[in-house]
């Protein structure tokens, strides 16, 4: 036993431990997340590709592009990149393609340059869990606590008119069933007394505070939770509210081609093209320089719209936005699950634990996939090493090991034997869905995503301060655009600027689109438009920005 450590050496190994992996993070806070990297894991949202130029302009689509200009990827060609932007979008995921959705349906004359530093929709949007399930009762006295009720009121609201406005527009462009939008019956489930008592109190409190944008609230508890929803019996409780799910990246890949169809001439999509820097106005270009390795844009507007990799291009936002890497499965159910399955119409949360949750929805049709992603409090000490990481080409072994094997564990006796590709009516040659290679078992894959976390847990929204933004905007005149819904049919563009719309914290679905429909607002100066829905508290400012503290948002998500 002459080998075995004394309590005070044990506490000083713990100790010393803890300082050598609090200064790695601060190491990694510190550093740029850089672009995203060329090779990242595969979606299973992703499978089959996207091919939006060619989907948009047909087979003769290299006829519109200069000869030697094709970029190659699944998405070629896409040619020159313009010499001069209105407003130049870097992302193309939800946010970015809200921005431009919203610019160019208010504007069409608006010219929109999309950059893009890989493949459309390869960011978070296409790697994320497809819920479009806001927080609600979760952080609402909170809410009320920090910002008062009638603020807190609003940004629900603001999370809760995603869904309408998601459908809305997939039906408006005709994309409803092929981006599987869909309402659901969504189950928050608690697996701890201490976890149960806070939602069942926050959910009073809910309800109380907003009656009528709680009615379909329903608090169950153990037994009667239990027999309503097939769940095990360590459940101690559940809150049901309304929800929705979506196939992210056929919503964003189906509505920028609908784009590119629409605005030939004044929307272009550069995949492939990340952009490397920006240069402020100067005395021999009174607009944005923006640079990308196929050369470079003069533009008036820039829109930060790269959420997890914001800090790349913006410094200032260094420990006031973190880049978080998440694990997200594609799992086979169980027979007895797919046996009552509700055809994608149930989602779920599950909180297993004090700290840490799963989240998981179902594809509708026949082969009925589990998404399912989470998992970040089981991966090693505690899901710091994911913490101001923005490598998604990596994936976490504990975080993949423990999503792959507790869905039997969350649906108990329901599960039954497991399924394979011959349930899904091919052979079992390990091939899935269009013949893509997927794995034979119950995980036919697994990926990650790269979150943008805010430190003080609300998007960044607006219009960046010159301090922020490091740059002086350009002093040039407004330029007037072709314009619907006003007399003149013209409208004028705001002052030039930059401008953001990032840091959903895990939450995108229910900020990102309205976030990004809210900044093309602001964009072509119609603020007063969105007075009514758009929450003052996720707007840019310096004061908001100096009192964001990053200590705090490690203490609340890791402690």
């Amino acid at each position: 036993m002459g080998n075995v450590l004394t309590k005070p050496k044990l506490v000083l190994a713990a100790l010393y431990q803890l300082l050598q992996t609090y200064r790695t993070l601060e190491a990694r806070l510190a550093r740029s997340p850089g672009l995203p990297v060329p090779n990242p894991t595969r979606s299973f949202w992703m499978v089959p590709p996207a091919d939006v130029h060619r989907d948009a302009f047909g087979d003769d689509a290299s006829a519109k592009f200069a000869p030697g200009e094709e970029q190659e990827g699944i998405d070629e060609p896409q040619g020159a990149l313009p010499e001069d932007a209105d407003v130049v979008i870097i992302g193309s995921g939800i946010t970015g393609a809200a921005v431009a959705y919203n610019v160019l349906r208010h504007a069409p004359g608006a010219r929109v340059v999309m950059l893009e530093a890989r493949a459309p929709c390869s960011g978070a949007t296409g790697r994320n869990g497809g819920h479009i399930n806001p927080p609600l009762y979760h952080d609402y006295p909170e809410l009320v606590e920090e910002h008062g009720a009638e603020a807190a009121a609003m940004l629900v609201r603001f999370r809760l008119a995603h869904m309408a406005e998601l459908r809305r527009v997939a039906r408006d462009e005709g994309l409803e069933a092929h981006a599987e939008v869909r309402t659901t019956e969504h189950l928050e489930v608690h697996m701890t007394e201490e976890a149960w008592a806070e939602a069942r109190e926050n959910a009073r409190k809910w309800r109380e505070g907003m009656p009528e944008e709680a009615r379909g609230c329903e608090v169950w508890e153990a037994r009667e939770a239990q027999e309503r929803f097939g769940l095990p019996e360590n459940v101690i409780g559940c809150v049901v509210v309304p929800g929705g799910a979506i196939h992210p990246y056929r919503f964003v890949t189906g509505l920028l081609t609908k784009l590119l169809k629409r605005h030939p001439d004044n929307f272009h999509l550069a995949t492939y093209t990340p952009c490397t820097k920006i240069e402020p106005a100067s005395s021999s270009s009174p607009f944005y320089t923006v640079h990308t390795p196929r050369g470079t844009i003069r533009a008036a507007h820039i829109i930060h719209a790269t959420n997890g990799w914001t800090s790349h291009l913006l410094p200032s936002f260094r420990r006031k936005l973190v880049s978080f890497r998440g694990t997200m499965t594609a799992q086979r159910p169980g027979a007895g699950v797919h046996a009552c399955t509700l055809d994608g119409t149930r989602s779920f949360v599950f909180h297993p634990a004090a700290r840490g949750y799963d989240y998981l929805t179902q594809r509708p049709g026949r082969a009925g996939e589990l998404m399912l992603g989470g998992a970040w409090a089981q991966a090693r000490e505690g899901g710091l090493p994911t913490v101001a990481e923005a490598d998604d080409a990596v994936l976490s072994f504990e975080s993949v090991a423990y999503l792959a094997g507790v869905l039997p564990a969350y649906f108990g006796r329901r599960w039954g034997r497991e399924t394979g590709p011959a349930d899904e009516g091919r052979e079992g040659d390990g091939e899935g869905e269009d013949g893509d290679g997927w794995a034979e078992g119950r995980l036919k894959a697994a990926w990650s995503g790269i979150l943008g976390i805010s430190v003080d847990g609300m998007p960044w929204v607006g219009r960046l301060p010159e301090k922020l933004a490091g740059r002086k905007p350009p002093r040039v005149a407004r330029r007037e655009v072709e314009s619907k819904g006003l007399e003149e049919g013209r409208a004028t563009l705001a002052d030039p600027g930059e401008w953001i719309a990032a840091g959903y914290s895990g939450e995108g679905m229910v900020h990102a689109w309205m976030s990004g429909k809210a900044v093309a607002h602001m964009v072509l100066g119609r603020e007063k438009e969105i007075e009514a829905w758009f929450p003052e508290m996720l707007r840019v400012t310096e004061k908001r920005w100096k009192d964001a503290d990053v200590e705090k948002m490690l203490a609340r998500y890791m402690l």
